[in-house]
């Protein structure tokens, strides 16, 4: 009997709670994933946690420098009229290179292959906005020239220049330009080699040069070579191909070369360089050997020796005849420029053009078999 009681009253207990929960709402059950908001209405719903970042360190410098620097690089255009000869008309001709904004001025860093015979010169910013540029300085021999537009100041972001005396093999590049007209493209690479020395013009050699492994085709020639920081650390300005486009040797005109050279160009127009006044030399086992002196010039003056011309008089019956004969043996041979031992023509201009213009220097010269010192005075190049 006590049995059958208790089990009566657990359920009566039982169906009153079960209807006190029932007059109660129950909730709505959670969704698996929220409703998106409709288009042009912002979304109410809560915005979901920040994703990891989708970049690795090394693309975000990537990045970085790319997007620091690709509005200083331009797209440059010439045309010009290569002459023809007694068969051949003159040759309508068109190239591309690129460049670097260096100032707010216009003034626009190239080099001078990509205007070399250049009488039409269009620079392109980034905006795609078109100038036709005048060139304001040239240097041949170090390849390098200065172009200025009349463009507006907020159009000009000028590229940081940076030391090239710090670079070390290894580290990594960028380089910005026009390859195949393709505008302000990227690539990349590390320094291959510091030091390189490449043919120049004028039968110099382009000293001091950066070698890359960072892509360069046609159309990159004047575009900057970029460190990490964006900063500039050479124009480029060749490779070495056998096909014309890029094997993986690049090579590029040190930042530090620029900073000599560019305000010279701004300034003047062209290098303010020293001149010796020995218009030709004959490379020899022993040295250089004078084969010709500028008249009046510091050589000259100094006492050097060139070559001597013998004149020798014949009589006959009444004519008189002349000959004339070059005696090597009295010229000078130049084997040092301030101490330093030199065999080539290009280190005799590499030692004379790290002075300046009124320096004495000390050449060293065998003079009857002994090494005679004779001090010159440098002048300005009239070049």
């Amino acid at each position: 009997m006590k049995q059958r009681l208790w089990f009566g009253l657990g359920c009566v207990l039982l169906g009153a709670v079960l209807g006190v929960l029932a007059t109660h709402e129950s909730p709505p059950p959670r969704a698996s994933a929220q409703e998106p908001a409709p288009l042009g209405q912002p979304s109410t719903s809560r915005r979901p946690a920040t994703p990891p970042d989708e970049f690795t360190p090394e693309e975000r410098v990537n990045i970085a420098v790319y997007e620091n620097v690709n509005r200083s690089v331009v797209n440059i255009n010439t045309k010009g009229v290569r002459e023809g000869d007694f068969f051949f008309l003159d040759t309508p001709i068109e190239g591309a290179g690129s460049g670097s904004v260096i100032d707010k001025a216009g003034h626009i860093l190239t080099n001078y292959h990509v205007i070399e015979e250049a009488h039409e010169i269009e620079v392109t910013l980034f905006d795609g906005s078109s100038y036709r540029a005048k060139l304001v300085g040239q240097d041949p021999t170090n390849d390098l020239a200065v172009l200025q537009i009349q463009a507006a100041a907020k159009l000009l972001v000028p590229v940081t220049f940076g030391d090239s005396s710090r670079l070390r093999v290894g580290q990594r590049v960028f380089a910005i330009g026009n390859p195949f007209g393709l505008e302000r493209t990227l690539t990349t690479g590390i320094i291959s080699s510091l030091n390189r020395q490449i043919p120049g013009r004028r039968g110099r050699t382009l000293k001091s040069i950066i070698q890359t492994d960072a892509a360069i085709n046609p159309g990159n020639s004047g575009g900057p070579l970029l460190d990490s920081h964006g900063r500039l650390i050479g124009v480029n300005t060749a490779i070495a191909s056998r096909t014309g486009q890029n094997t993986g040797i690049g090579f590029a005109i040190p930042v530090n070369n620029v900073t000599r050279i560019v305000p010279q160009l701004i300034e003047k127009g062209h290098v303010v360089r020293p001149e010796v006044g020995i218009a030709k030399v004959y490379e020899t086992d022993g040295g250089l050997m004078i084969a010709e002196l500028v008249p009046g010039g510091p050589a000259e003056r100094a006492g050097l020796r060139g070559p001597k011309v013998v004149v020798q008089r014949r009589q006959r019956g009444d004519f008189i005849f002349e000959r004339q004969t070059v005696d090597r043996s009295a010229a000078d041979t130049i084997v040092a420029v301030e101490g330093t031992r030199i065999s080539t023509a290009d280190q005799f201009l590499s030692e004379i053009e790290t002075k300046q213009p009124g320096d004495e220097i000390t050449v060293t010269v065998i003079r009857g078999g002994r090494e005679t010192p004779v001090r010159v005075r440098l002048r300005e190049s009239e070049e």
